[in-house]
């Protein structure tokens, strides 16, 4: 791989900063919310199987006793 030197490399680096097409503010707040929702949805989900099974084994240590 060649060597570039510092001034090349930024050169090169605002280049290809140019061409990413950035997200516009809905975008952002879309998928933020989005993120929000589905966390949510997925610590309620794990939340409730943790529940049942933790109440299943306690029902079966309760048989032992």
């Amino acid at each position: 791989m060649a060597k570039v030197n510092p001034g090349e490399f930024l050169r090169q680096v605002k280049t290809e900063t140019g061409k990413v097409v950035w997200p516009t503010r809905k975008e952002t707040v879309t998928t933020g919310i989005m993120v929000v929702i589905m966390a949510t949805i997925l610590g309620v989900f794990f939340f409730a199987t943790d529940s049942a099974f933790s109440a299943i084994v306690q029902a079966l240590l309760g048989l032992l006793s």
